[in-house]
């Protein structure tokens, strides 16, 4: 008989995601963050890295790829998880700390980066959750 796949309820679906996204820093595979995100005109984002204006999906997905794969040894804690789910969307709060080495390819240089940011996710429920809209703003030092 085969055996049952256990069925992820809605918040560790959810959860699941929020990991997916910073995971692409790590495994430097950024294919799944067009899979996690809405690809809609309704998608938004603002980041907590220069372009600080709100971003459509398709300059969204370009700077995050950017960002994820220039980034050598990334790392990230996420913490004070907060997961809110009504009907058909669902709001993620948390803090997460990033660490890395930002490798400047020109010159063959590294300089260390660690950073601290608030964020906010928010989720809409399709056929499957999707991030629908991000906010990400570094805390100050």
């Amino acid at each position: 008989m085969p055996q049952a796949i256990p069925i992820l309820s809605d918040k560790d679906d959810i959860l699941d995601i929020v990991t997916t996204f910073f995971n692409a820093g790590k495994t430097k595979n950024v294919a799944p963050l067009s899979v996690i995100q809405l690809d809609d005109p309704r998608f938004s984002a603002y980041s907590d890295v220069p372009p600080f204006d709100l971003k459509d999906f398709a300059t969204t997905s370009a700077l995050e790829q950017l960002r994820f794969v220039s980034i050598s040894d990334y790392d990230f804690e996420l913490k004070n998880m907060r997961v809110d789910i009504f009907e058909n969307f669902a709001i993620v709060t948390f803090n997460v700390k990033q660490s890395g080495m930002i490798v400047d390819n020109y010159s063959f240089r590294g300089q260390h980066m660690t950073m601290e940011s608030r964020a906010t996710f928010v989720l809409g429920k399709y056929a499957k959750w999707k991030i629908v809209h991000l906010h990400l703003t570094k805390i100050s030092e």
